[in-house]
């Protein structure tokens, strides 16, 4: 009897083809579940690039109330040693984020940074603090090629007009006092693509950690955000390629939307679009001025609520 059990005992298992059925299951769950915990992360991320941004708003608004109403510079202005104490060091002509963290108090640079006189050190140098850096895209952390784009054209430009004599200091537009008439829908700034905005998506290249000049590369010169409409006597963000090819716009990285930050002091995503800009079919953010496309709107940067032409460089 038992050895009759023992010839009758099978043992249990999978047959080849119950394993291929599990294994198909699992991959239909899987092709479920992958897209949906992307989403879940790209969400995450993006909610994080929005506490970051808020917390630089506080650094903008706080700035202009220590300093009589005056707005951030897009760069500290030019002075005899071009030296600035930025909280924990000294820094040549810090750009708006440094000066906007310090102002919040947080440090743009977590170690004291070397105390260098020249601009070409300050372009190489790497944003440290997690905190000032967009998470989808951590490793644009150049100050020169940054991670984020200031409104400078309307909000404060210290660089010279075209034709100031030598040895004169004729800001183009600075200082900019408070007087934003539309704040909640005044762009302080935002996720850049720097002059890459201006090309083909096809043609941009990769991201440049070192600061170097790269017109095609993504990120490039991306500290500074070009308003939606430029003009032939307006300022851009590259001011040694000044030309609506080398145009700077927002980088919509968050499924399709851009972070903002506004001069209330408050966070959104926008869609290029919504913040007027004109992106034609190949990639390239318009001049906006009706030559290469529909209009756009500098509406959401004036500082007014109306579309005004960015200031003149002359």
């Amino acid at each position: 009897m038992i050895r009759s059990q023992i010839r009758h005992f099978r043992p249990s298992g999978f047959t080849l083809v119950e394993l291929l059925v599990v294994i198909g299951i699992i991959g239909v769950l899987l092709s479920i579940l992958i897209p949906a915990l992307s989403g879940v992360r790209q969400q995450a991320q993006a909610i994080k690039c929005q506490a970051n941004l808020r917390t630089l708003g506080q650094g903008f608004l706080l700035y202009a109330n220590a300093n009589r109403g005056t707005l951030i510079p897009g760069r500290m202005p030019v002075t005899s040693s071009n030296i600035y104490f930025v909280g924990n060091g000294d820094v040549f002509r810090p750009r708006w984020m440094v000066t906007m963290g310090q102002s919040a108090g947080i440090f743009a640079y977590l170690a004291p940074p070397p105390r260098d006189t020249n601009n070409a050190s300050d372009n190489s140098r790497r944003v440290t603090n997690p905190a000032f850096l967009c998470p989808e895209e951590p490793d644009r952390d150049n100050n020169r090629n940054f991670t984020y784009g200031y409104n400078f054209q309307f909000l404060g430009n210290v660089r010279n007009r075209i034709g100031t004599p030598a040895g004169q200091w004729r800001p183009i537009n600075f200082p900019v006092r408070v007087s934003l008439k539309n704040s909640a829908d005044t762009v302080v700034a935002a996720d850049a693509l720097g002059t890459a905005a201006g090309k083909r998506k096809s043609e941009r290249r990769p991201y440049r950690q070192d600061g170097s000049a790269d017109l095609f590369a993504i990120g490039n010169h991306a500290w500074s955000l070009d308003p939606p409409r430029v003009t032939d006597d307006s300022d851009y963000c590259d001011d040694n390629a000044r030309a609506p090819e080398h145009r700077s716009g927002v980088d919509a990285r968050h499924r399709g939307k851009a972070n903002v930050l506004f001069a209330d002091g408050h966070v959104d995503a926008r869609t290029p679009a919504d913040l007027g800009y004109v992106v034609l079919p190949d990639g390239r953010f318009a001049k906006g001025d009706g030559s290469d496309g529909p209009r756009a709107s500098n509406r959401s940067f004036s500082g007014r609520g109306i579309d005004l032409d960015p200031p003149s460089i002359r």
